[in-house]
């Protein structure tokens, strides 16, 4: 292989001296700041990246262009930066060996370990990764706040064309990943397609789900928001990148004016609840909190959306105060009579 760890760096300038686009002191005196002034972490800040229009003819000169497009969050200091599907080799046009991709991942890796470490953000950074018996997956890493690995998700529902040249399923019942704002998800491109692996990740918590992709996944993404009542954000090779609330509707995307970033501030402290029975309680709950939350009955789903709007004032113990029930509670409520009903049968 012609191509190692070391001369790779030094040729994409992709060192660990980018972090100087944001001196270190500004960086950590802003997360201090930032942090101190919340008593309760509501608001996370995202940022994805479309790689539509980028092209390059090799990994290097493709790494250049993206570290230098992630220089427009500099003033937004995002909490997760997600990026495409194995997006150093995308729309590149150079041809790499499996070794030269394992090997240029795990630089890709380091690379990104210290973007996260510098710029006191999560980073998704989709790579190939090789297992223990030397098969290949297609993967996610999850990079913490101080540059460590926290999690890796590998693609499961892998299309033939890519079992033809070599890439391995990953396992089933992937863990979600623990983070600063709560458990969070990954899925890959045409995992889309099925959904277990959505539920499974909702079931154990997760509050966002990142869905790395090759294309854009257009209403499906909305979709798959308002089903699991979770973030998804979305961060593709072409197409549009997108976050979408838990109602389904779209935060914000890229596109013709932002054709690389979107970013935007989401709000994860919100929970559904059904409206009937409970809509007398809703209303005193309004009542009582006002500008403190946010009520947003959705009519036609029977639905309503609690959302804190206040640093000292939390959902689930407004739901404790009212006796009042998640969706998500009272469907599970409901499943278990459901299931002694049966049994009298």
């Amino acid at each position: 292989m012609n191509l190692s760890r070391r001369s790779f760096i030094q040729k994409s300038a992709i060192t660990t001296g980018m972090v100087s686009v944001y001196p270190l002191s500004m960086s950590q005196n802003y997360r201090k700041e930032e942090l101190a002034k919340k008593k309760h972490l509501n608001e996370v800040w995202i940022a994805s990246f479309s790689q539509a229009g980028l092209y390059a003819d090799t990994v290097e000169l493709m790494m250049t262009q993206i570290l230098e497009k992630l220089k427009e969050l500099e003033s937004y200091h995002p909490d997760f930066v997600c990026l495409p599907e194995i997006f150093p080799f995308s729309h590149t046009r150079k041809e790499y060996s499996d070794s030269e991709k394992i090997a240029i991942s795990k630089t890709v890796i380091d690379t990104f370990s210290a973007y996260s470490k510098e710029h006191k953000c999560y980073t998704i950074c989709p790579v190939f990764t090789e297992g223990t018996k030397g098969e290949i997956y297609i993967s996610a890493v999850v990079l913490n706040k101080d540059g460590e690995q926290i999690g890796i998700y590998k693609k499961i529902h892998v299309p033939e064309v890519e079992l033809k040249v070599g890439i391995t399923p990953g396992p089933f019942n992937q863990p979600a990943i623990e983070t600063d704002f709560g458990k969070i998800g990954i899925q890959i491109c045409n995992d889309i397609h099925w959904d277990d692996e959505w539920s499974m990740l909702k079931q154990q918590g997760a509050k966002i789900i990142f869905w790395v992709s090759a294309f854009g996944g257009g209403r499906m993404i909305n979709a798959k928001a308002l089903k699991h009542k979770c973030v998804v954000v979305t961060s593709t090779q072409t197409n549009s990148s997108k976050i979408c609330d838990i109602t389904g509707d779209e935060i914000i995307s890229t596109g013709f004016w932002n054709s690389s970033l979107c970013y935007a501030p989401v709000n994860l402290d919100k929970i559904p609840v059904f409206i009937w029975p409970n809509k007398k309680i809703l209303l005193e709950i309004g009542k009582k909190y006002g500008r403190k939350v946010k009520i947003n009955f959705q009519q036609d789903e029977g639905i309503a959306i609690i959302e804190s709007y206040s640093s000292d004032v939390y959902v689930k113990d407004i739901l404790k105060e009212f006796d009042l029930k998640s969706l998500e509670e009272q469907l599970k409520r409901d499943e278990r009579l459901q299931q002694k009903a049966r049994q009298k049968i």
